[in-house]
């Protein structure tokens, strides 16, 4: 474990988390990066080519189910059923957005206003001012083809592993949207292992955490970008003092978007000069660690020097 999780708090203050902008290709590739989900031409014809759904044909212009609406093309979070309501235009209208999820810039007809993913480019239709339909008067008039519907409450799950456990459950904890953590191994051949089997690196297996989050509240990214800067990603069976390949980078997949993402991410950091290892995978058997493990920081009240957050994105 890390020989500094005494004593002295650390200070982190570096920045926030921040997305993505850049146009989007039809080949799914974004500035070189891995990509995106894969298109239907419909899809494409809206988001990439910017073109528009027939009016009243959507699957969310008369939807009204609470939650949260997000990109088709990359899952980032835009608008809230909260600022949802009914135009009578033909396609969702929403009169507020997630807070820098959208971008606007002329439309090429030089008459309207064209609003954008903010993390991918994306075209999602045109916002428009001063109609008054709501107190705000505005009207984000959106493709719903362009959107993903994920109900509030709807949970995921994620597995990271970045050196020891304590550390590492410590920072998901804290983030806003993430309904539990559990430190636990995984990627390995033993069933149910002791924290002795893993630490002798004859299982296979990783410390690793089991992060259960609400989509609707937090993206997947959001979470990944996080794993990537609270640990050194580019030293292979290492972080801090901790050695063996049981503190390996590793993420463990659970959905193929998951998979996407890291893959995106990781390029990114390639193309910043960063020699990551980090291993990607699909999640095997997860198994809990020993209680005493679980929430250590909290429960003993230390922090952890071996995951100190670095800002690599911003």
């Amino acid at each position: 474990m890390c020989s500094s999780m005494v004593g002295t708090a650390v200070v982190a203050a570096l920045s926030a988390l921040t997305g993505l902008s850049g146009g989007l290709s039809a080949s799914g590739k974004e500035g070189g990066a891995m990509r995106y989900r894969d298109l239907t031409p419909e899809e494409e014809r809206v988001m990439v080519h910017r073109g528009t759904e027939a009016p009243f044909s959507g699957a969310y212009v008369d939807h009204f189910e609470e939650g949260v609406y997000h990109c088709r093309r990359c899952g980032a979070a835009l608008f809230d059923s909260a600022d949802k309501f009914s135009s009578g235009c033909g396609w969702p209208s929403f009169d507020g957005e997630v807070p820098g999820a959208v971008e606007r810039r002329p439309d090429p007809d030089g008459l309207r206003t064209e609003i954008t993913c903010a993390a991918c480019g994306s075209h999602l239709g045109h916002v428009f001012r001063g109609e008054g339909f709501t107190p705000s008067n505005l009207r984000h008039c959106v493709n719903s083809i362009s959107l993903e519907f994920r109900a509030r409450g709807e949970t995921e799950t994620a597995v990271f592993a970045g050196g020891c456990f304590w550390g590492v459950e410590h920072h998901f904890r804290q983030v806003s949207g993430v309904k539990s953590v559990v430190s636990g191994y995984t990627g390995g051949g033993t069933e149910n292992p002791s924290y002795r089997d893993v630490c002798s690196g004859e299982t296979g297996h990783a410390e690793a955490v089991k992060v259960v989050f609400d989509p609707s509240l937090v993206s997947f990214e959001e979470l990944a970008r996080l794993f990537f800067e609270i640990h050194d990603p580019t030293t292979p069976n290492r972080q801090g003092v901790d050695l063996g390949s049981q503190y390996r980078s590793a993420f463990f997949w659970t959905r193929e978007e998951q998979k996407q993402t890291v893959e995106k991410l990781i390029g990114i950091l390639r193309g910043r000069g960063y020699d990551v290892v980090t291993e990607v995978e699909p999640l095997g058997p997860f198994w809990p660690a020993e209680e005493y493990h679980q929430d250590y920081f909290g429960k003993n009240g230390v922090r952890s020097g071996c995951h100190v957050r670095v800002n690599r994105f911003g």
